[in-house]
């Protein structure tokens, strides 16, 4: 019996531009028939890879079922002009933006929640890291495998500042293989982020294998060591059991630190 469930709805942006996606809720949400509200829970909204070049929500259906299967509601939607959503897709991801907003906007308003973790794959990093400081309820940013190397900075490049320029808690997920941007051009990068700064990197893993199915665990896991250690969920009774985050990376050393210190 699946742990979770998925319920599909649809969101409109302040273009008109309408937008399909998806609620994956934790099965313990549902209680009677009826979902349970919690104003203090978090919710994590997944955007996902280029457009262009056939990213949609599908993507990132993985990562939001282990997510939800571990307590945690997920959202996941087609940016415009993909899949059953309106509009059309922009070569620099700029127009996408107005889709990220008005997602987090409709999850702040209808699951409901106060707090939003935003995850942005692929294209959907940079796409994802421009509305972060534009939706107060987002309060933390995980990217996995943002574009910042020369040739993909032709397309988002003016993407970066926003991102960087950002106070809230960031990690960086990137593979050293990764064919878009090396280990030094991310580490250049991210000298002049504001704000607490965290990089996880995953040898020998390339772009495109860091976006499979093999990788959804893994990258449940580093988006549940973040919630814990940047966003303290600790505080708000929120932990999800420990024995789906402790030893899963280089996080979770500081967070069992922090538990024997209790």
């Amino acid at each position: 019996m699946s742990s979770y469930s998925v319920e599909s709805c649809a969101v409109e942006t302040t273009d008109g531009v309408k937008l399909n996606a998806r609620v994956f809720r934790p099965k313990e949400e549902e209680q009677g028939g009826e979902v349970k509200n919690d104003s203090n829970s978090l919710a994590i909204v997944l955007v996902h890879p280029y457009s262009i070049l056939g990213g949609c929500q599908g993507l990132l259906k993985g990562i939001a079922s282990g997510l939800a299967s571990k307590g945690f509601k997920a959202v996941t939607f087609d940016m415009r002009g993909v899949g059953r959503s309106t509009g059309k897709a922009s070569l620099t991801g700029f127009a996408e933006v107005k889709d990220v907003i008005a997602v987090c906007k409709w999850v702040s308003e209808n699951l409901p929640t106060n707090r939003i973790l935003l995850v942005g794959s692929s294209a959907g990093a940079p796409i994802a890291g421009s509305a972060v400081d534009e939706i107060e309820q987002v309060v933390g940013y995980v990217s996995l495998g943002y574009p910042f190397g020369m040739m993909a900075s032709i397309l988002f490049g003016r993407h970066h500042k926003a991102i960087l320029k950002s106070p809230k808690p960031k990690l960086f997920v990137m593979g050293t293989r990764d064919g878009f941007t090396s280990v030094k051009q991310l580490q250049n990068k991210l000298t002049s982020a504001a704000g607490r700064v965290e990089t996880h990197l995953i040898e020998g893993a390339s772009h495109f294998q860091m976006e499979g199915p093999a990788y959804d665990a893994q990258m449940d896991i580093i988006c549940l060591d973040c919630i814990i250690i940047n966003i303290n969920l600790k505080s708000f009774g929120q932990l999800p059991p420990l024995k789906f985050v402790l030893g899963s990376c280089f996080l979770c050393k500081l967070f069992s630190e922090s538990i024997s210190n209790d």
